[in-house]
């Protein structure tokens, strides 16, 4: 079965925060987590980038996720929602 992951991105990020998130994504699709990751706006603030993985990767990629976060100091940038 198919699980939704939804990130919470914010909008106004500077080119180190850019690359990071576009890094992210590629690395979610290189990985074989998803093949397509959607993004729409929430808000003036933030944009949600949502992506469908088997349901049982999803810890792995909660994990894998939340290592990047953690190691490219994205704490307030990027959530996992």
């Amino acid at each position: 079965m198919e699980k939704a992951i939804r990130l919470k991105v914010k909008k106004d990020l500077g080119p180190r925060e850019q690359a990071n998130i576009i890094k992210l994504k590629g690395s979610l699709i290189s990985r074989g987590y998803t093949e397509i990751i959607h993004i729409s706006d929430q808000d003036e603030e933030y944009h949600i980038n949502t992506f469908e993985t088997s349901g049982e990767r999803l810890n792995e990629v909660h994990q894998f996720i939340s290592a990047f976060i953690s190691r490219e100091n994205l704490s307030d940038t990027l959530f996992i929602n």
